[in-house]
């Protein structure tokens, strides 16, 4: 990378690829994620030659904590529920993915709308939650939530999206009460959000999301 492209690598939606083909939200949530645990990111680039990142993360002072991973629920909330995830941007599902895998859950991705319904009918008997990119093309993510509404019961949403002007207009038409998470966000800030969305429908009885 030229000096121009490395001063803007970590600035959210700033990418070199083509449009459609990236979100540029990849690195800004690694940045996220480091910054949140206390570290440092350098980089190391020339053109022609390749790129190094270098991630430098606080020395553990105290003996590391032998508890098992049940007991250390609290830091990272956990779940077996049924998740389907839906987002165009592979960075950002497959770093989403991973997180909700890691704390239990059973993850099922999908690019976009369409791919999301084909999933859900053919694989899925019961879905307990759908997290979902507001702005996408053909199906966004409001009408994908409706129409799993309308065939098989409303799940549980969590709506996500990057462009906070984009999304306002959508999510008008799902109330003020529709559950939110704004891109970039960090694998901490997706478990804590996708756990409460769970639990406050569990304790309501009801559900967000599609009517």
């Amino acid at each position: 990378m030229d000096k121009q492209t490395q001063a803007r690598i970590f600035e959210s939606y700033f990418t070199t690829k083509e449009e459609g083909k990236g979100t540029g939200l990849g690195l800004a949530m690694v940045y996220s994620i480091v910054k949140e645990a206390g570290g440092h990111i350098e980089v190391d680039s020339a053109l022609g030659r390749g790129t190094t990142f270098k991630i430098y993360l606080p020395r553990v002072e105290t003996p590391v904590c032998t508890q098992k991973p049940k007991d250390r629920a609290g830091a990272m909330p956990r779940g077996t529920e049924t998740v389907l995830l839906v987002d165009g941007a592979d960075d950002v599902r497959g770093l989403a993915s991973s997180v909700l895998s890691e704390a239990g859950y059973k993850v099922l991705e999908a690019r976009n709308g369409a791919e999301a319904v084909r999933l859900w009918k053919a694989q899925v008997p019961r879905l307990h939650l759908l997290i979902t990119d507001v702005v996408m093309p053909e199906l966004n993510g409001v009408e994908l939530a409706k129409q799993f509404g309308r065939d098989r019961g409303s799940p549980k949403v969590l709506y996500m999206s990057g462009y906070a002007d984009g999304s306002q207009g959508l999510l008008e038409e799902v109330g003020k009460n529709a559950h939110f998470l704004q891109k970039p966000f960090t694998a901490a800030t997706l478990a804590r959000k996708v756990r409460e969305v769970l639990d406050e429908c569990t304790i309501e009885g009801k559900c967000n999301g599609a009517t």
